[in-house]
């Protein structure tokens, strides 16, 4: 699943790319997961001229000149493309087609990629929002361990499983610590932390993929990377095997 910095990523090129283009026709090839008819769709899109590319939480948006806004959530396996003349990629969901004969498709062959029309806005903060009082205020009463806390939606928008991992190695906190037992001045280190990990990663992304709109590029990753055996400080990687797979080393502090 591409996580926020590929979201980021992702949304700076699509804004260069299509930013003042006009769409002409929308196309609607699996309308299961579109929360509005083909037909309004189309009505409400076609005629407007792409405004901005964004990114909000896990979804990539798309404003437009009057207002409206296509939210588009890639699931696990959603890619996106761009293309001219006919669509060529396999499993669309929905496609975009501009004035210029330029067209975006987004893509997934599981189906389950989430096209939604202005969908509705979330009061939860988004991780690059946050700092040190958002987390001692909302951590007080949290039993929780500290890395489900980071990739609970409903409390922190846009972590993902690789990323909370590369974060708490940086702030040098067990992923397994009890969120509330963690003191303030680590948790300063976990707001510190989030934002150096994501924006580097952007960084990162860009430079190897400079044009890249979907994927998932991952080998700059220095914890959660299944070619490393070592940390850049030479401690050994552990890799605790669940649902989920948590990359951690003893360097992290565990509070409980």
């Amino acid at each position: 699943m591409p996580e926020l910095p590929d979201l980021q990523a992702f949304s700076h090129n699509l804004q260069n790319k299509l930013s003042g283009k006009k769409v002409m026709q929308v196309t609607v090839t699996n309308a299961k997961k579109l929360n509005v008819s083909a037909s309004v769709l189309n009505g409400t899109l076609v005629g407007q001229k792409v405004e901005k590319v964004y990114r909000e939480g896990k979804e990539l948006h798309i404003k437009f000149n009057k207002g409206d806004v296509l939210g588009l959530h890639l699931m696990l396996h959603g890619k996106l493309f761009l293309f001219e003349g006919k669509n060529d990629n396999k499993y669309s969901i929905i496609e975009l087609h501009f004035e210029d004969n330029s067209s975006l498709v987004l893509t997934d062959f599981q189906g389950i990629a989430k096209p939604t029309l202005n969908p509705e806005p979330k009061d939860v903060p988004d991780a690059l929002e946050v700092d040190a009082a958002f987390f001692t205020r909302r951590l007080a009463k949290t039993k929780t361990n500290i890395k489900t806390v980071l990739l609970d939606q409903k409390i922190l928008r846009g972590i993902g499983n690789a990323y909370a991992d590369e974060i708490l190695w940086q702030a040098r906190i067990s992923p397994f610590s009890i969120s509330n037992k963690i003191p303030e001045a680590k948790l300063a280190d976990l707001a510190k932390a989030i934002k150096e990990v994501l924006h580097d990663a952007e960084k990162s992304i860009l430079h190897s993929n400079p044009d890249i709109i979907n994927g998932e590029v991952r080998d700059f990753m220095k914890i959660h990377n299944a070619k490393k055996k070592q940390s850049p400080t030479g401690h050994d990687i552990i890799i605790k095997e669940s649902s989920r797979k948590t990359y951690y080393t003893e360097e992290q502090k565990l509070f409980e």
